[in-house]
């Protein structure tokens, strides 16, 4: 099979803040706005989890 015909699965255990789809999804689900999201990554890094524990807070 080739690329295009394969769909390969997002990595939800990493948030990539330069894909707009990613920034879209990540804020949706966190339901925080994106300068919310970009600071708690900047403070934790990129991890899911750890992104989702710091906004519990």
């Amino acid at each position: 099979m080739d690329r295009l015909t394969k769909r390969e699965q997002p990595d939800r255990s990493k948030i990539n803040m330069h894909e707009p789809w990613e920034v879209k999804y990540w804020t949706h689900a966190l339901g925080v706005s994106r300068e919310e999201l970009q600071q708690a990554v900047d403070k934790v890094g990129n991890a899911a989890a750890a992104v989702r524990k710091e906004l519990a807070l």
